[in-house]
Parts: structure tokens; C-alpha cells; sequence
């Protein structure tokens, strides 16, 4: 493989100043739905390095294996989420995969599930996942090999 570079150490400021954004548009979202959304768009994006890493943050607070296995299908599995987690899941999912814009219903049901603050905290969340995973998957970072305790 070409040599990829390291960007938390060839653009400090650029990496420093996305982890402020992801910590301020994680600020008042329940955890659980943080790590959901951040799955999901994960695997939407096939970043295997994010989605091992934000499977076992949900695993270290207390999400269930049940749970993440129907991360995947949760359009199917709607016994295992709650209206407002497959809210949150249909946004992403739209945001994520964007092409074609974000379809009114969806953004209508979210908006019905969140205030305005917290639908844009979510937003905010949404986008800073989609930026990691486009970092992890240029840079070719290796799933398994989380980096954040080195920072």
C-alpha cells in the first residue's frame, strides 16, 4: 500500500478542531443515539476502522450485542428502536448518503422526534462522523487500532 498520511499530525489544527466539533455536537444527545447514528453512517460508508471503534464504545456503555446486530436492518427491526432512534437513523442515513438530497418525510419525522436544538445537534453529529469516516478511509487507518488514547 502507498503511504498514507498521518492527518492528526500533518494538520493538528485541522484534527484538533474537528474534535471540538464533534464534542459540541455531541452535547445534550443521549449517548446510546450518539453511537447508533455514528454506526450506522459507518457502515453506510464502509469505514471499518469507525465502526469497530463505535461498536465497542456502545458495547462499553452498556448497549446490547442484540442492539448492534440490527443496527444494520433497523428499517426491518423496528421492535429493537424507538421511534425517535429510527428517526434519527432515517437522517443520517439521507445525510449520509445525500445525492439526492434529504427527502421532506424524513426530515419531517425527525423534526418531530427533536427540537430544534437537538435536531441540529444531531445534524451536527451526522456530519462530524461522515467527516471522520472520510479521514479514516483516505488515510487507510487499520479498525482495531484506536488512536484517540494517543492524542
Amino acid at each position: 500500500m502507498t503511504h498514507r498520511v498521518n492527518f492528526a499530525k500533518t494538520a493538528p489544527k485541522a484534527f484538533k478542531a474537528l474534535i471540538g466539533f464533534d464534542a459540541a455536537a455531541r452535547a445534550g444527545l443521549d449517548p446510546a443515539l450518539v453511537e447508533l447514528v455514528q454506526i450506522r453512517a459507518s457502515q453506510l460508508n464502509r469505514c471499518a476502522y469507525c465502526l469497530h471503534m463505535h461498536t465497542a464504545d456502545a458495547r462499553k456503555a452498556g448497549e446490547s450485542e442484540e442492539r448492534l446486530h440490527m443496527v444494520a436492518v433497523w428499517h426491518e427491526a423496528t421492535a429493537f428502536f424507538s421511534e425517535k432512534e429510527r428517526a434519527a437513523l432515517a437522517l443520517t442515513e439521507a445525510v449520509t448518503l445525500i445525492s439526492g438530497g434529504v427527502p421532506d418525510e424524513v426530515y419531517t419525522r425527525a423534526a418531530g422526534q427533536f427540537g430544534d436544538e437537538e435536531l441540529a445537534q444531531l445534524l451536527a453529529l451526522i456530519f462530524t462522523i461522515n467527516t471522520w469516516n472520510r479521514i479514516a478511509i483516505t488515510t487507510a487507518k487499520v479498525p482495531g487500532a484506536d488512536e484517540r488514547a494517543l492524542r
